[in-house]
Parts: C-alpha cells; structure tokens; sequence
C-alpha cells in the first residue's frame, strides 16, 4: 500500500489500511452497482485515490466540509479517511441522491470507523448546511455547480472543484453569473485539468 501515491500526503500505516479496505469494498460494491466508470477501473488508484486526496493539500483549516454528489465517495470519502488523522476536528458531509451508493458510503464509514454524515438527497432539497468547504468532482459544469452550492456556503466558503482541460470555458460562463475569485491549480493527475480553488462567491 505504500507505494501508492496520495498526492504528496504522508500519513499512518493504519490510515494506508483504511483506504485499502475503501478500495477493496469499492471493487466488490462496483460488481452490482456503477461506482465507477469503466473507462477508470484499471487505474483506479490514480485516477480517483491520489485525484481525490490532492484537494486535501490544497484545502486551508477548516471544521466543516460539505462534498456533493458524492457517488462513490470521491472525493468526499477519500478525504474523510485522510482527515482522521491529519485533521481530526474537520467533519464531513456527503450528499448523493441515489439510495444504492448512500448506502455503499455507509457501509464504508462504519467498516472503517470514519465519522462522517451521509444525506440521501437531492442537493437543491437539503437544509442549508452552513459549512466552510465545498467540493464536487465530476458532477456538472461550473455554473450549475455555484447554483448548487451557494445556498450552503458561508461568506468566507472555499470551493475546490476538479474540472478537466475545458475548464476555462466553463469559468468564462459561469462569470456571467457570479462573481470569485479563482486560483486554477494544475492537477497532479492530468496535466491538462486544473483544481479550481473558488472564494469570494457573489451573484452578478
């Protein structure tokens, strides 16, 4: 398990563990329900782990994080693990409406004693949740992302958003929109994609 790459993360043999059984629960769930994609099952490790785990590094110090769409749990998921150890006082919050992966997250957050909440439902349906981080990863384009979101940030809210090599279009049209501020971070896992770390969200 050592070898495998968490984006520059050190962390305990015991949390290398966790996120072997993650990965081992994932292969055996992803037989009777589309975790992921095909196109990424060979190379899942890198292309979900190690792209999940980078928002770790990138996220300043906060108690609360809020991950929409969850799905299969990344990179929500991935992040609660890594924060049991490197920050324990962070609590995360994933949202997915289908019934089947609420219930995969559940089952790996008890299996591998993470505390973290899971709400089955729509996003544009949940309470808002006042919280100081925000993530989604492959889940729709930015300005559908800022709607989602907004409603459950905080003035001082950080966005981190995964977007793949046609990024600056989707900030060109979600400026339309709202106004942020925007540091684009060049992926560790594909040169062409960026993290976009967002504050300061406003409507136009």
């Amino acid at each position: 398990m050592s070898d495998r790459d968490l984006a520059g993360l050190s962390v305990s043999r015991e949390t290398e563990e966790r996120l072997s059984a993650y990965l081992s629960l994932l292969l055996k769930w992803n037989e009777r329900i589309n975790l992921v994609g095909r196109s990424t099952k060979d190379d899942i490790w890198q292309r979900h782990f190690t792209d999940s785990a980078q928002l770790m590094a990138l996220a300043p110090e906060t108690d609360t994080w809020l991950d929409l769409g969850s799905g299969g749990g990344f990179p929500g998921m991935v992040i609660a693990v890594l924060a049991k150890e490197l920050r324990p006082a962070l609590h995360l919050t994933l949202v997915d409406s289908d019934q089947r992966k609420c219930t995969f997250l559940r089952t790996v957050a008890r299996e591998l004693e993470i505390s973290c909440t899971v709400h089955c439902a729509r996003i544009e349906n949940l309470e808002p949740q006042s919280t100081s981080m925000i993530s989604a990863r492959a889940l729709a384009d930015l300005t559908t992302l800022l709607d989602l979101a907004h409603r459950h940030a905080r003035p001082e809210t950080t966005y981190l958003f995964p977007k793949g090599a046609t990024w600056k279009n989707e900030v060109d049209n979600a400026r339309k929109r709202w106004k942020f501020e925007l540091e684009a971070i060049t992926s560790q896992t594909e040169a062409r994609s960026r993290i976009l770390k967002i504050n300061g969200v406003a409507h136009v």
